[in-house]
């Protein structure tokens, strides 16, 4: 959201930016209006036992008011953020979704979304996964009508479309057209590739030498216990490679004794760091991952949680990556699969083969052209048309 709120920003457009509270500075020096979210957490825990909808309910209020304050002429959320696309319908603002990872809707034949299980090839594979069909579809249902009864609290209609958290107008797909499985695709869904920002950060040195660098990027959200990272110091010393491995402000839980070949850091700049890599070691958050490939590095995938095993499936799909399952990790098996990864020239070639497309199709652009199309349908006609190749200014 940063991303595309920086480039709509530098266009000429006023854009103002609701989250939360960490990332005030942040929006603030990409010349955006920062507005704060009501935090609710987006899943429930024992803590905090509210659900989802019990939190779109409660935000909606506030978002609503900070939405009237603004007059936009189009609302972008982001596909876990319900309040704002419902405040913006409350009043009558044209809304987009964006997607930041893969499209999560499901199509004939395919696997169930987060499961991990790559495109089947053959009638058999997929015949196994249409017979899935009817109970993933029940779980939607389910999902629609918990989010209809929603509706129906704030005063807006029910929706009849099944992924009805989902803009009918416009939904930008965040993600490299490769990682999507071959599907029809509704007018309406734009893959534009990765839309990518991170907070700025100084360079990083590696360790000495000339062996190729592979890099552990760990997940910010999942392995608290640095599972990976400890796999990775011990499993990797000795190797001929260079490791540089960030903990990411997360305390380790005990110590880690560092090899020769190691260099153990807070933090990194990915889109410093990445371009250097023979190889990139990941849970498989989407971020992480398309920021890997559009640097031209293959990725070693561990999925630890949630979406990741569906981005680890397709990064081996697409040969752009190869997975070693969460259960199985340890420092050998880790080891050979570093091995694997880096003796495997077809997958590297085809790493660089994102680059060069991401060079060439920028996501965030592409994305920011789809809301400024979108914000013209909030734009009442004016008398005096803006200058020849200047965009109307819009919020």
């Amino acid at each position: 959201m940063i991303a595309l709120g920086s480039v709509l920003a530098r266009r000429g457009h006023d854009v103002t930016l609701e989250t939360w509270r960490k990332w005030e500075e942040h929006v603030e020096r990409e010349r955006m209006r920062f507005v704060p979210a009501p935090e609710y957490p987006v899943f429930p825990t024992q803590e905090r036992p509210l659900n989802p909808y019990e939190a779109v309910t409660r935000a909606c209020s506030t978002t609503r008011r900070a939405i009237a304050a603004t007059s936009p002429h189009a609302v972008v959320h982001d596909i876990l953020t319900l309040a704002p696309a419902l405040g913006a319908e409350l009043e009558g603002i044209p809304v987009g979704t964006l997607i930041p990872h893969v499209y999560p809707v499901a199509a004939p034949g395919f696997p169930p979304y987060a499961f991990g299980a790559r495109l089947p090839r053959t009638a058999v594979g997929r015949g196994l996964w249409s017979a899935l069909a009817g109970p993933v579809e029940a779980g939607v249902r389910r999902g629609r009508a918990e989010l209809n009864q929603t509706r129906a609290q704030l005063g807006l209609p029910p929706v009849t479309r099944l992924y009805g958290g989902q803009s009918d107008e416009l939904c930008i797909v965040a993600t490299f057209p490769q990682l999507e499985y071959p599907r029809s695709w509704p007018e309406h869904v734009h893959i534009v590739g990765p839309v990518m920002w991170e907070p700025p950060f100084h360079d990083v040195e590696p360790p000495p030498g000339n062996a190729p660098l592979v890099l552990v990027a760990p997940s910010t959200a999942q392995d608290l216990e640095h599972r990976l990272l400890r796999a990775a110091v011990a499993g990797l010393a000795g190797e001929r490679l260079r490791l540089l491995a960030a903990w990411n402000r997360k305390p380790l839980p005990v110590p880690v004794k560092v090899p020769a070949n190691t260099r153990l850091v807070e933090w990194v700049s990915y889109s410093r760091t990445m371009p250097r890599c023979a190889l990139v070691i990941c849970h498989a958050g989407h971020g992480t991952m398309v920021r890997a490939l559009s640097s031209g590095s293959p990725v070693l995938t561990v999925p630890a949680a949630g979406d990741m095993a569906e981005n680890a499936a397709r990064a081996d799909w697409a040969g752009v990556g190869t997975r070693l399952p969460w259960r199985w990790l340890s420092p050998q098996t880790l080891r050979l699969a570093v091995r694997h990864a880096l003796a495997d020239g077809a997958m590297a070639s085809r790493a660089r083969e994102l680059r060069a497309w991401a060079a060439a199709n920028d996501g965030t652009d592409r994305a920011a052209d789809l809301v400024e199309q979108l914000a013209l349908r909030g734009v009442a006609p004016t008398p005096t048309a803006p200058p020849h190749g200047a965009p109307a200014q819009t919020r």
